[in-house]
């Protein structure tokens, strides 16, 4: 998988609020959010993109010895 690209981000406090709640409704964190909508804004414009390499979540395999 390759590394996610750090990046600051200015924002007007009101949209970051909004952004938020929007997370907490989805049950998501804000990063996820943001991403999920420059997805979603990107595929309105009509821009293909691969679907995202799911996250790999839980304890790692134990290694047979």
């Amino acid at each position: 998988m390759a590394a996610r690209k750090a990046f600051p981000l200015r924002i007007d406090p009101d949209l970051w609020s909004a952004v938020e709640r929007c997370a907490t409704a989805n049950l998501r964190s804000a990063n996820a959010e943001v991403e999920c909508l420059l997805r979603e804004a990107l595929k309105a414009r009509g821009v293909k993109l691969s679907p995202p390499q799911p996250v790999k979540r839980g304890r790692p395999s134990k290694e047979s010895e």
